[in-house]
């Protein structure tokens, strides 16, 4: 079999290395810096040498379809069990709205906790001698480039709770310049993101959020939190070695939809496949160009649902400026696409098998 390198330690590239190595493949990894996040955004006047990496987040929350999906793909039974339980979410969405309390199941780790448990699934370091690499951490591949799709940065600040704060609860509130989520890690503490202002700005409108609140206790830096999709997204000459984009250096995801976890594995899946599928002696074209279309595809329903968010978040300057680069994500993935809406593959299990019309 080939050998693949994996750009990349999180999730993604855990999850590439695993499938692959399942097939049958040699892989191995592509040194990358020890820090964990992502490059933080700055304004060209302010960028001087390389972009700082924004720190790991403090709680990340994953659905149970998501933890089943990961610990599927691992064949990790109890990965990450044993970690806070989310059970309620309440949620006040639009201009004076009422809060709405649902029913909800997900677990909340930290990043940097998430990254550990999946660690034995990094692989050994690479020979220098690989067919494909998978690049799942920035940077791209020298004519790849990034489309972004917003302006909105978010800051989060670790929180201590009142005591009347519900635990198991995490709280999502619109407001006139942005939004505020709030998860409880323990009994009398939590993390807030506040996305469009700072938390300080946003919690002085809040009817909701801030009444769980008692004082703002370790605040994070600034980051952005809009859409965003490398282009392309693999290899555009299959004869050559080759190379695909998938997880944090193939699109980001706004947190609202809370998929981004998810996304990355289903990514992986599918990156896996497309190079386990060349390798048995499928059409390379063919699979790549199935990889972009169905990545974006995918790219599309996450800012088609966005929008919907967005429309209904408040009204004014910010919102409105944030639908209408969701809009022209929108058109833009429709105009990559083309008339590439019946896919000529699909997967069995962890496979691409084509579809026979």
């Amino acid at each position: 079999m080939a050998s693949v390198t994996i750009r990349g330690r999180g999730v993604a590239a855990s999850c590439c290395n695993h499938l692959l190595r399942q097939a049958g493949f040699r892989a191995g990894v592509e040194s990358v810096p020890k820090k964990v996040g992502e490059p933080v955004d700055r304004p060209a006047s302010e960028q001087a040498g390389p972009p700082a990496l924004r720190p790991p987040l403090p709680a990340i929350m994953i659905n149970d379809r998501a933890l089943a999906l990961i610990r599927d793909v691992l064949g990790w039974r109890d990965l990450l069990d044993g970690q806070t339980r989310v059970r309620k979410r309440v949620v006040a969405w639009g201009p004076g709205s009422e809060p709405r309390t649902f029913e909800h199941s997900a677990i909340v780790v930290s990043e940097q906790s998430l990254l550990d448990a999946i660690r034995p699934f990094v692989p050994a370091e690479d020979d220098g001698d690989a067919r494909w690499t998978i690049v799942s951490s920035p940077p791209l591949p020298g004519l790849a480039h990034q489309h972004r799709f917003g302006s909105r940065i978010a800051s989060g600040a670790g929180v201590t709770l009142r005591n009347r704060s519900e635990p198991a609860t995490c709280w999502i509130e619109s407001l006139d310049a942005g939004w505020l989520f709030l998860t409880a890690g323990q009994p009398d503490s939590g993390w807030l993101l506040a996305v469009g202002a700072s938390p300080e700005s946003l919690l002085g409108h809040s009817r909701v959020i801030a009444a769980q609140i008692e004082s703002c206790v370790a605040p994070l830096g600034e980051f952005p939190v809009y859409p965003r999709i490398a282009s392309p997204l693999c290899s555009q000459a299959p004869d050559e070695p080759g190379w695909l984009a998938c997880g944090t250096a193939a699109m980001a995801l706004d947190p609202l939809c809370g998929d981004g976890v998810a996304h990355s594995i289903r990514e992986a899946i599918l990156a896996a496949a497309v190079i386990r599928a060349i390798g048995d002696g499928g059409n390379a074209a063919d699979l790549l160009s199935h990889y972009q279309a169905r990545m974006i595809a995918a790219f599309e329903r996450h800012l088609s649902l966005c929008l919907e968010f967005y429309r209904t978040g408040h009204g004014g300057a910010w919102w409105d400026s944030e639908c209408r680069a969701l809009e022209q994500g929108r058109d833009w993935c429709r105009r990559e696409i083309g008339d590439r809406t019946r896919f000529q593959y699909r997967l069995n299990g962890f496979e691409l098998e084509p579809v026979h019309r």
